[in-house]
């Protein structure tokens, strides 16, 4: 009786042990860096953003967050690399659209968009405009489509296939008919300096990197492609009212995901954190405004919402457009 005791008691505490093993682990996180990923080059806003979380960060979680940027594929290494990694924590993800988009622009994705990461929070999101260089003779839409029509084949650049560059020109390629070639660039970094050299006609772009060469005078905003007009430039009517093309919009997100599995206190304690550092006003006012960025914080579960409506969203728009997964 004893001995059936004893061992009755020992394989009781080895059940016990492994959660609360597991809950004392959790309750120490972070106990090291955290590495957040970046599936774009330096100089996007995506990258903005995620080096001004980790510095905001690393005080209040005691641990320094690592930015890495990793390119390519239109987001999907980098976005990859982190599907493939422990759900400990210790490896998150700073993305966009591009997440959802990717679906409709590839026809193997080497990572589920929903079932390989856990959404964390929406963190910000941006208007974009249509841009040209300001040598092009256009000053408004019509005058744009004018010019479009009358040059068959102009280039627009983007930040890679299955951005929200490369949708918001199909959607205006089937609303209107022009004809236009697809100029994809390794990240908006690479972007900027096409339209400054005039290398591609146009390009509707992220504003965060282009409004100091709109106040330089190089370049000129001719609409915003979302349904508002945006306060840094409100004197820039959207392409939807000037166009007019009702019902254009192109509205871009970034978020936070976590590989699947990763435990839901590690999940709202980021969430928590970084849902608080949008309330910043003063990091608000000096960082993030002046990018064309807008807080925004969310629920994981709104953050899951936005992502499905978008994917439905952007599946349209490619099928509209003639695009077929590569």
């Amino acid at each position: 009786m004893f001995t059936l005791r004893t061992w009755t008691a020992l394989a009781l505490s080895a059940m016990l042990a492994y959660p609360l093993g597991e809950a004392r682990s959790q309750g120490t996180w972070p106990n090291r860096p955290i590495r957040f990923i970046v599936p774009l080059p330096p100089g996007g806003a995506n990258d903005l953003l995620a080096r001004v979380f980790a510095e905001r960060l690393q005080p209040v979680l005691g641990q320094p967050l690592v930015v890495e940027n990793k390119p390519g594929a239109g987001g999907n290494v980098g976005t990859e690399f982190v599907a493939r990694q422990p759900a400990d924590g210790y490896t998150i993800l700073l993305s966009s659209n591009t997440h959802v988009i990717n679906v409709s622009m590839f026809s193997k994705l080497p990572y589920d968009p929903f079932k390989d990461f856990d959404p964390v929070t929406i963190v910000a999101t941006i208007p974009f405009a249509l841009t040209v260089n300001s040598n092009l003779p256009v000053h408004t839409v019509k005058e744009f489509l004018a010019y479009a029509r009358a040059h068959p084949g102009s280039t627009y650049g983007t930040a890679g296939i299955g951005t929200p560059h490369h949708m918001g020109a199909e959607l205006l390629r089937s609303m209107t008919g022009i004809d236009i070639v697809h100029v994809p660039y390794k990240g908006a970094a690479f972007l900027v300096p096409a339209l400054l050299s005039s290398e591609v006609t146009f390009s509707i772009a992220s504003i965060s990197s282009l409004v100091p060469h709109f106040k330089s005078g190089k370049l000129r905003a001719i609409a915003i492609a979302d349904d508002v007009r945006t306060p840094i430039l409100p004197d820039v009517p959207t392409i939807a009212e000037a166009g007019p093309l009702p019902g254009f919009k192109i509205d871009v997100w970034f978020g936070v995901l976590a590989p699947a599995g990763t435990p839901r206190p590690i999940v709202d304690r980021l969430n928590t954190e970084i849902n608080r550092t949008l309330q910043d006003q003063q990091l608000v006012k000096e960082r993030l405004a002046p990018a064309g960025l807008s807080p925004v914080g969310t629920t994981p579960e709104r953050y899951m919402e936005v992502m499905k409506a978008d994917l439905v969203k952007y599946a349209k728009i490619a099928k509209d457009a003639g695009i077929k997964p590569e």
